[in-house]
């Protein structure tokens, strides 16, 4: 899956345990009528994938969904959900002058394939 919008935060990468697992985290605004504000996580090697990159940053994210369970002292399950991001890359502003021209249509004949003598019996 992929995500596409604007970088908001960056945090540093942070270790936790004695394993020395890694974890950075950033926020992306999505472009869309109602942005949302999404929290990515890198995790181990891909911490530094974030390293060449600024907040205000149009971006696209490909990520992975993430889902535990966890049972807590009561006997309950609990669940948790993350986005893992694995590949981040800049986005290109598009320009009209990009797109190349079509080619002009030459020798171009209208054909219908239904009969004009039948009433129209569409409501519109």
């Amino acid at each position: 899956m992929e995500i596409t919008g604007k970088i908001k935060k960056i945090d540093e990468t942070k270790t936790y345990g004695a394993s020395g697992f890694r974890k950075r985290e950033m926020v992306i605004t999505t472009n869309e009528q109602y942005p949302q504000m999404l929290l990515v996580e890198f995790v181990q090697d891909k911490c530094d994938l974030l390293n060449s990159y600024q907040i205000g940053q149009d971006v696209k994210v490909s990520i992975n969904l993430r889902g535990r369970e966890w049972v807590n002292p009561q006997g309950e399950a609990v669940y948790f959900n993350s986005i893992q991001g694995w590949r981040i890359e800049t986005l290109q502003a598009e320009s009209s002058s990009e797109i190349p021209p079509m080619a002009p249509v030459e020798n171009f004949e209208t054909t219908s394939n239904f009969d004009e003598s039948e009433p129209d019996d569409l409501p519109f």
